[in-house]
């Protein structure tokens, strides 16, 4: 075993004193590298979810699963359109009359009790969005897979 200075005793494999001091600077460095995580972090990680559907930030719900979203009509398609791509999620206009515009959004894959679909549509000047959730399965008392019966 040889002596380095101040660095004590070297053995096999160990090159170092051990775990650095966390010094002012390097703190600041690491309080800056956590505060860029948490801006660039995306924003759906804390967006409401309802059914497993994402909804905008602005979003408040008015009732059961449909929402008020202080955005402009345009402004939440866009929002819908990040989150769930037109080549994934199809669309097709549900409303043909003038003053109000209409765009369903499907989900390819819906889950039992999750979201099947979403209405985005504007009325009298206001953005709302409604959640249509896919119905429950049926749970089976057996398992051999019969629906239990009716009470």
């Amino acid at each position: 075993m040889r002596t380095i200075g101040r660095l004590g005793s070297l053995r096999r494999g160990q090159g170092h004193e051990g775990p650095r001091r966390l010094t002012p600077a390097l703190r600041a460095g690491y309080m800056a590298a956590l505060v860029a995580t948490l801006l660039v972090a995306p924003a759906s990680a804390w967006a409401e979810r309802v059914a497993g559907a994402v909804l905008p930030d602005e979003a408040r719900q008015i009732g059961g699963t449909r929402y008020r979203v202080a955005k402009s009509y345009e402004d939440t398609l866009k929002f819908f359109k990040a989150h769930y791509p037109p080549q994934k999620f199809p669309r097709r206009a549900i409303v043909h009359q003038p003053k109000i515009q209409a765009v369903h959004i499907e989900n390819p894959a819906p889950r039992p009790g999750g979201w099947d679909g979403l209405n985005v549509y504007e009325l009298e000047g206001e953005t709302r969005v409604y959640v249509l959730v896919a119905p429950a399965a049926e749970r089976s008392e057996k398992k051999g897979g019969k629906k239990a019966a009716p009470h």
